[in-house]
């Protein structure tokens, strides 16, 4: 496998402070050639985005404020996202979205930074990068009224059913995957939903440093996950598909490189 693309990885945690050039090259070695760093509050957003700049074509990011921060979200907030959103590199509009299992913003607190991080990708003609836990029918519902105003999205992380994998596929979003395809205690549902998903709505990320896969046969130390551990993802993949991993590899980085607007590997960068 080569040309990877970790859709979701946050570098800008503090695990990473110590070593983040070396785990980004771990990354590299082991095939993951490109990486979306994910900003998940005004401040994390920023560091993604300066991270971004400082490795192009290597690190891409998003700017958003995830649900669990929707209680510090401000009006004043959404301009400076749309500030970093101009800024090169920046691919997406996220992490944003809905989480009822943690409930650290309440749901209205939670609605109204989604629905104005999604009026913000609709105007700017941005992607988003979505999240949701145990809120799929409100998610669902919201994403609704967008259908039409959006470029695209992706569910990341998703953990859901084959009804729910099939619900956002009919609201024309991709399918973020990661190492919860490889928890044999609460991935049932996961592995069920690929193996009828279509191939060219998928992509994988790692969504580290959390989500290790529990079956990677060399645990680190501390259980930190990190991009170069996204091979083992797209195997995993590519087994409860019934697919080749050559084919869930190549497919995953074309539709990245297709949402998000990546250069195609291959191809001479578009210089205006």
């Amino acid at each position: 496998m080569h040309d990877l693309v970790d859709i979701g990885a946050n570098l800008t945690h503090d695990s990473f402070d110590a070593d983040r050039a070396e785990v980004i090259e771990r990354a590299r070695r082991a095939g993951v050639a490109r990486m979306i760093v994910t900003g998940s509050t005004v401040v994390a957003s920023r560091q993604a985005a300066r991270l971004a700049t400082e490795a192009p074509d290597i690190l891409y990011a998003t700017a958003g404020v995830h649900p669990h921060h929707a209680r510090d979200f401000e009006p004043d907030d959404l301009p400076v996202l749309a500030d970093l959103a101009q800024t090169p590199g920046i691919v997406a509009i996220g992490e944003c979205g809905l989480d009822h299992f943690r409930n650290y913003s309440t749901p209205a607190q939670q609605e109204q930074a989604f629905i104005a991080q999604l009026d913000l990708a609709a105007e700017l003609e941005m992607p988003v990068f979505l999240h949701q836990r145990e809120a799929h029918d409100a998610f669902l519902a919201i994403l609704r009224e967008f259908r039409d105003a959006l470029p695209g999205g992706v569910a990341h992380c998703f953990t859901g059913t084959r009804d729910q994998l099939y619900a956002y596929l009919d609201l024309g979003l991709y399918i973020g995957i990661t190492g919860w395809i490889c928890d044999e205690r609460r991935g049932h549902a996961l592995r069920d939903a690929v193996q009828g998903a279509p191939l060219d709505r998928l992509m994988v990320e790692t969504d580290a440093p959390y989500l290790l896969p529990r079956d990677l046969p060399k645990q680190p130390s501390g259980r930190r996950n990190e991009p170069a551990f996204l091979p083992h993802i797209v195997q995993a993949v590519a087994h409860h598909m019934g697919r080749s991993v050559d084919e869930v590899a190549a497919a995953t980085t074309r539709n990245a490189e297709a949402l998000f607007n990546l250069p195609v590997r291959g191809e001479p960068p578009d210089t205006g």
